[in-house]
């Protein structure tokens, strides 16, 4: 199980460094995923698949609609972190 809020920020994020080829410095909680970062629908895609593969989340579409910043993400997944196995 992850143990702390900061363990599953360092997860979210190693995904975004590998999947998106972004900066770590650039992920912070207020980064917006598509202004800040450069992200489109499609890489909302890869990312919801990348991460029912990575920590078995099914985010459901209101979920996934709701996401705008990278704390938003990290709220998510700390949402279902009790379900959640580390890899």
């Amino acid at each position: 199980m992850f143990q702390s809020s900061e363990t599953i920020r360092a997860e979210v994020n190693k995904i975004f460094v590998e999947l998106f080829e972004l900066d770590e410095s650039q992920l912070q909680p207020e980064s917006h995923l598509f202004n800040d970062l450069g992200l489109d629908s499609l890489d909302a895609i890869d990312m919801a698949i990348r991460f029912q593969r990575e920590f078995q989340v099914k985010p459901n579409g209101e979920d996934i609609k709701a996401i705008q910043t990278m704390a938003d993400i990290y709220a998510l997944v700390e949402r279902y972190a009790p379900q959640l196995k580390s890899s």
